[in-house]
């Protein structure tokens, strides 16, 4: 059986409408919000509004916590965008975190899934580290990163 493809998106600078229109137009039925706090300045982008914008576009919404940056981890890459220290220490994260990318892999397996973080660059966020993660463990396949325009 073949691993299912995976996409990824941020929100970073997107129109909520432009997000919803890009998700749509790649066949994504589920976000997986894969931020440790599922809170955001950005009008539209916290859970419960998220959830149900995504909702009034027929996409389901899930969030996993577990996957999401530590917040050490996070605070550190703010301060000096050390994608390789962010990359060691969240490898080091997911290593215990088998549960989660274990429910991740069955609802990608279900479902043309996306997973979120806010970065609009895939390479700078820790939503690549974990999609790769999911193609070692032979839970995911192929990787798209969406833009939104």
């Amino acid at each position: 059986m073949t691993p299912p493809t995976l996409w990824t998106i941020g929100y970073e600078d997107a129109d909520l409408y432009a997000f919803l229109d890009t998700l749509k137009a790649a066949g994504v039925d589920l976000v997986v919000d894969t931020r440790e706090r599922a809170q955001s300045r950005r009008k539209g982008y916290s859970k419960t509004a998220l959830a149900l914008a995504l909702k009034s576009v027929d996409i389901e919404y899930r969030h996993l916590r577990a996957l999401g940056t530590p917040p050490a981890l996070r605070k550190a890459y703010r301060l000096d965008r050390d994608f390789a220290a962010l990359k060691a220490g969240y490898t080091l994260h997911l290593a215990t975190q088998g549960p989660a990318l274990e429910e991740l892999g069955a609802l990608a397996a279900r479902h043309r899934t996306a997973l979120l973080c806010y970065e609009a660059n895939a390479g700078e966020c820790h939503r690549s580290l974990l999609a790769r993660r999911l193609q070692a463990l032979g839970l995911g396949g192929e990787v798209h990163d969406l833009m939104v325009p």
